[in-house]
């Protein structure tokens, strides 16, 4: 999520994902329990996109309901969730997008932090219209064509230029730089967090206007707005090593956990369960719609999916 930091919405601020958030305050939200030795507590960083929101309220609830424990939660941006993460203020990342320099660091080089394993989803961002335009212009999904349809997705924010809508920026993105490599006729335009983001695109849905958009999957929003990706220069390994010279589109991401590593080695069955926990594509937007679409609040959307699939967290208790 929804720029890599090498070059990601991640992508829900704790439980205040619909409003939006800003960088947090790690001196203010540390939980005194994380990583300590014996403590029947546990704190997870929960990143501000609602697939991240949706992971950390089912494992909170399942930690709480089927293990004992108490789950703290702290909100935090991607990057300094590993420092967090690293110092024991958190014990745990549930999706990361993919940070390989944080990686080496801390994983390779200072082995503070332990991989999770996967989480069983496979992120991608890309850039998409609504399917309703590229019904109608159907050329437009191929990038080399975008500049001819500029004019007709230019707003006010966007300074004369297309716009190309993208959320917070602090998420992973490469498009400043893929607009200019790219020779594109197009300004981006933050709308501050994935929810503005998700506000912005059903108005203009809602409006059956033209729009091109930042965006990311798993993510509960193209069941209510169709949306059709353009095609960028095809992903080759390596093409965004150099974040100023990218000219090529996102990875497949399967998205990654992370714990803390004195906590994955003595975290007991927290630790076990936090490793084990791994759901689909389908799983994630089931409990994402349930909060984002229908209001309900993290814990009731964690109980109705733990109620319906028994088959799929009981092997995670083991």
């Amino acid at each position: 999520m929804r720029t890599r930091t090498k070059a990601v919405m991640a992508a829900g601020c704790s439980l205040l994902v619909l409003t939006g958030c800003g960088a947090a305050d790690m001196t203010k939200q540390t939980s005194p329990f994380a990583n300590a030795q014996g403590a029947r507590t546990v704190t997870l960083s929960v990143q501000s996109w609602v697939g991240a929101q949706a992971n950390v309220a089912v494992a909170q609830y399942l930690l709480e309901h089927e293990l004992g424990y108490r789950v703290d939660t702290v909100q935090v941006d991607e990057v300094p969730a590993w420092d967090a993460l690293s110092q024991g203020r958190v014990d745990a990342i549930l999706e990361d997008w993919g940070h390989p320099e944080q990686e080496q660091r801390y994983v390779a080089d200072k082995k503070t932090i332990a991989r999770g394993g996967g989480l069983g989803v496979t992120g991608h961002i890309g850039w998409f219209v609504p399917t309703y335009f590229a019904k109608a212009h159907p050329d437009v999904t191929n990038w080399k064509n975008l500049n001819k349809y500029a004019d007709q997705l230019r707003t006010p924010e966007s300074g004369g230029k297309g716009q190309l809508l993208d959320g917070s920026p602090s998420y992973v993105t490469n498009d400043k730089a893929l607009v200019q490599n790219l020779d594109l006729d197009y300004q981006v335009v933050f709308a501050g967090s994935e929810a503005a983001q998700i506000t912005q695109i059903r108005q203009f849905a809602k409006e059956r206007k033209p729009f091109l958009t930042y965006w990311y999957a798993p993510q509960w929003l193209f069941r209510k707005v169709p949306m059709t990706e353009v095609k960028l220069p095809p992903y080759k390994e390596g093409c965004d090593a150099d974040p100023e010279k990218v000219a090529c589109a996102y990875p497949h991401t399967p998205l990654q956990k992370y714990l803390n590593a004195k906590f994955a080695r003595s975290g007991g069955r927290a630790a076990a369960f936090l490793k084990n926990f791994e759901w689909t594509t389908e799983d994630q937007n089931q409990v994402s719609l349930l909060i984002a679409d229908q209001k309900m609040t993290p814990e009731e959307a964690a109980k109705k999916w733990v109620d319906g699939h028994e088959s799929v967290w009981r092997k995670w208790l083991s």
